[in-house]
């Protein structure tokens, strides 16, 4: 099966980008344009960055510091996964370790098969 490849013109793609701006539904202009929404995604950046070359600094400090905020925010998300991994597993150690404090038994997390 051969893939169809289709050239766009940077008019065209500056077009599709303007209209991206002001739209509400991506999926529906990429569908309106006959291309995929992550291209719509793709021509936005690289316009993006080749204008931020142009714009004033506080531009670019601005976008670094959107760039940073979002990282930061990805890391902090992890960060709360891991949290409630480990709040999980200590919940279930000191659950075994309440049940066998009563028999007398040593307290261990778990039995191992011989």
């Amino acid at each position: 099966m051969k893939r169809i490849v289709r050239v766009h013109t940077e008019a065209f793609r500056k077009m599709a980008v303007e209209r991206m701006k002001e739209c509400a539904n991506i999926k529906a202009l990429a569908k309106e344009l006959g291309i995929h929404q992550r291209l719509l995604y793709r021509w936005r950046d690289r316009l993006e960055s080749v204008d931020d070359e142009k714009k004033s600094p506080s531009y670019n400090r601005e976008r670094a510091l959107r760039d940073e905020a979002n990282r930061l925010k990805r890391l902090l998300g992890e960060k709360a996964l891991e949290l409630d991994f480990f709040k999980g597993a200590l919940q279930k150690v000191e659950a075994r370790r309440r049940n066998s404090k009563g028999s007398g038994e040593k307290a261990s997390t778990t039995k191992s098969e011989k």
